[in-house]
């Protein structure tokens, strides 16, 4: 029977199996279906997302992403500091490291359990047009932040119906082929935003969601005139830190700080995926 050894990890409750797969551990041929397979919630070890490290020519190490339906993610925030702490843990990488990823280079600095990570600058960025929904007409703005994202203000992040809504724009003409992510974003009194993410790939609502808390806290500077940082609280309960820089009205040196905690290690076994 195949073993393969793994760690169990979460970032502000978005979880994820990361395995070092820099001595291939998982047959190409079989990959889909063993991202799917252990992603499983209950049938298996259950994550949003599945993190393959890999050897790189200058870098630390590359990562190979995976949402739970095995869909690959060209950037995930959440996911970004776990395996920074991952591989600093493990011993592939220092304090300090620069990882490839399919949006560009990221760097990461490890402290303790918070990790803050360099990631890709915006683009698209989109503010307050309209988009037809089955409901009527509702004012969305959208930014790629490694991934494409659209924000949806509102007065209480609790009076919606995230998963419908979010399927909805997900799957919106206007976003197609590849679709959205979508973020529902609303402003608390200290002066931070809540938001509440439904993620294209896992199809469903997360407790949190890296990109999603960048393009929340982007968009809501646009609109809003804030400055950096914003702080962001998540689903989950955790709050991210964004920082931003803006310049000729670009958004750049975006940086985001937040837990990555790891939470059991183990080895899959062929019924995991099976």
């Amino acid at each position: 029977m195949t073993w393969i050894p793994f760690f169990k990890m979460s970032g502000s409750g978005n979880d994820f199996i990361v395995i070092d797969n820099r001595t291939p551990l998982v047959p190409e041929e079989r990959l889909a279906a063993f991202v799917r397979g252990v992603c499983r919630r209950k049938l298996s070890a259950g994550a949003d997302g599945l993190i393959l490290v890999e050897d790189a020519q200058g870098a630390d190490f590359r990562w190979r992403f995976f949402n739970s339906d095995a869909s690959p993610a060209e950037m995930c925030g959440n996911g970004a500091r776990c395996v920074a702490r991952f591989a600093y843990l493990n011993g592939i990488a220092g304090q300090r490291m620069t990882f490839l990823t399919a949006a560009g280079p990221v760097a990461a600095e490890v402290t303790g359990k918070r990790v803050k990570v360099k990631m890709p600058d915006p683009v698209g960025l989109r503010l307050s047009y309209p988009i037809t929904l089955a409901r009527g007409t509702l004012t969305v703005s959208s930014v790629n932040t490694g991934v494409p994202h659209v924000v949806v203000p509102c007065a209480d992040v609790d009076a919606l119906d995230v998963v419908a809504l979010g399927r909805e724009i997900r799957y919106h003409d206007h976003y197609a082929p590849a679709g959205t992510n979508v973020n529902v974003v609303c402003p608390r009194p200290e002066g931070a935003i809540a938001v509440r993410t439904y993620e294209r790939g896992v199809e469903d609502e997360t407790l949190a969601c890296g990109t999603g808390a960048i393009a929340a806290a982007l968009v809501t500077a646009a609109l809003d005139g804030r400055r950096s940082p914003i702080a962001v609280v998540t689903r989950g309960g955790e709050t991210l830190m964004i920082f931003f820089q803006m310049e000729d009205h670009r958004y750049h040196s975006i940086f985001m700080e937040g837990d990555a905690r790891l939470i059991y290690r183990g080895e899959l076994c062929e019924e995991a995926w099976i």
